[in-house]
């Protein structure tokens, strides 16, 4: 009895190629719709499922595959002799290969303006169901839903007249990671739309699609992949491919800009922790000052800017070896000269606007994940409050604004001394907040800045007065942290007894 392989594919490539192999592997060919149209415009000979079923096609092709002639055909165990006994009572002949790839949901919910009657239209019911029904009987049925699989499969077929168990149980497997992949699709557009959707849903899908290969991970050893789609808004111009690391760079780089709108801006990062950002009337007297900070941690580092880089910028930066430089254009002259360096990457962020803050993920113990909102990106100073006899002066308080911009963007334990353009002094990832404050002033004292006038902001509360006397001691006047310290008032006192005016943000931005 020859086998059987049922096609029906909504992306026709490579489809009649396969077709014509299967012929002559020795396969009928069942088929529906534009598929088996498809097929006899080829000259090949097809049958209509409708033949198969007893059953037209109906609903305007709604229904056409959902029948137990399909699904017993594809279901029942060959080895299991009741089994066979009922097909052969039912009339239900085996379906040996199924070629099945789904409506183009994805494809049609990105168009813009796309109609909720027209993206429902495109959810496949016939094609999953097909798959699955396939996908589980994988020791005797072969399944492909993806056309790259067609040449593995047609090689195989001509070289041994059947596909290996080895394949068939990698092709199920691709299969209902298809499926699951398309539900979730399915779910989370349907989802969004909902007047209220829910936060944090009993149950959580994420449809991930392999975006990137990457050499490595954070370290050689380390095996990585980038999934889902890539910001369209970012474009590589120069240097070479990205990495782990760099990802994770660039995306604490961008998020840490936006806080910047006003004046040009140019911060400079490393292992997403920032180690210098200024301000200033161009984009080269902001590098002096973000590079002043720190001219240590800079090599091998990120540095963003939120004006088109011009040339005396890029000859300034050009002085040090960096891995990434970001920006929303590039000069024609600045990105000739950049790109004489081939180790540096050169990345265009064309984004106007901050998107709304989204959900952040983390891997936790086992096979478990972290879900939280995300940090919104941009300060609001409204529920500020001035906690202290003194409140700060204009002056002051630009400088808290600052500092406050940049420190949400260190880990934790953070301490940033800054001015009003730019930054003195930072102190990250500490175990206590004080040996963050020390780093901070240790690290000014290197760069040779003076923290006479300067102001601190921390993260979260200073848990102790020490923190805050020890900026004092530095010579900051003025301070900006969340409060909520069980010796606030502790801590407020030793800012009055010192001259300091401090501002309590209600807001904490721990970065782990």
């Amino acid at each position: 009895m020859p086998k059987r392989a049922l096609l029906s594919v909504s992306d026709k490539t490579g489809l009649v190629d396969f077709a014509k192999n299967l012929v002559t592997a020795g396969y009928d060919l069942i088929s529906t719709g534009g598929t088996a149209t498809a097929l006899r415009s080829a000259g090949l000979s097809v049958r209509d499922i409708s033949e198969i079923t007893g059953f037209p096609e109906m609903l305007d092709g709604r229904v056409k595959t959902l029948h137990p002639k399909v699904h017993g055909g594809l279901l029942f165990l060959r080895d299991n002799e009741e089994h066979r006994a009922q097909a052969k009572a039912h009339e239900i002949e085996p379906i040996d290969l199924v070629v099945v790839n789904l409506y183009p949901f994805e494809q049609t919910i990105s168009k813009p303006g796309v109609t909720l009657e027209h993206a429902i239209e495109n959810i496949d019911i016939g094609g999953p169901s097909m798959l699955r029904s396939a996908a589980k009987n994988y020791r005797s049925v072969t399944v492909i839903t993806d056309p790259a699989d067609y040449a593995v499969v047609a090689g195989e077929l001509a070289a041994k007249g059947d596909t290996t168990f080895a394949t068939r149980e990698r092709l199920a497997a691709k299969v209902f990671r298809t499926t699951g992949y398309y539900d979730a699709l399915i779910a989370n557009y349907l989802a969004q739309r909902l007047p209220e959707p829910e936060s944090f849903p009993e149950t959580f899908a994420l449809p991930l699609r392999r975006a990137q290969a990457l050499r490595y991970g954070e370290n050689p050893h380390q095996v990585a992949a980038l999934y889902g789609q890539f910001p369209q808004h970012y474009q590589q111009l120069h240097g070479k491919e990205l990495s782990y690391n760099n990802l994770i760079d660039i995306n604490a780089a961008v998020r840490l800009i936006r806080e910047f709108t006003e004046v040009p801006t140019v911060a400079i990062l490393k292992h997403t922790n920032p180690c210098g950002i200024g301000n200033a009337a161009t984009l080269a007297e902001a590098w002096d000052k973000a590079y002043a900070t720190d001219r240590q941690a800079p090599f091998g580092g990120i540095i963003v800017v939120n004006r088109p880089l011009d040339l005396p910028t890029a000859q300034a930066i050009a002085e040090i070896f960096s891995e990434v430089i970001i920006a929303p254009a590039f000069e024609p002259e600045a990105l000739a000269l950049l790109s004489k360096k081939k180790n540096l990457r050169l990345m265009l962020n064309s984004e106007t606007s901050a998107p709304a803050p989204g959900l952040e993920i983390r891997s936790c113990v086992g096979n478990s994940f972290l879900l939280q909102g995300g940090d919104a990106d941009i300060v609001s100073t409204a529920a500020w409050k001035v906690v202290t006899k003194r409140p700060p002066t204009d002056a002051e308080r630009e400088a808290l604004l600052f500092g406050w911009r940049v420190v949400k963007h260190v880990k934790s334990n953070a301490i940033v001394y800054a001015a009003r353009d730019r930054t003195l002094g930072i102190g990250a990832g500490q175990m206590s907040r004080i040996d963050s404050s020390r780093i901070a002033i240790w690290k000014a004292s290197e760069a040779k800045l003076d923290l006479k006038g300067s102001i601190v902001a921390s993260d979260a509360f200073f848990p102790f007065p020490d923190g805050l006397i020890a900026a004092a001691e530095a010579g900051a006047t003025a301070a900006i942290q969340p409060g909520g310290s069980v010796r606030d008032a502790e801590v407020i006192a030793a800012a009055d007894e010192r001259g300091l005016a401090m501002i309590f943000t209600g807001q904490r931005h721990f970065r782990h």
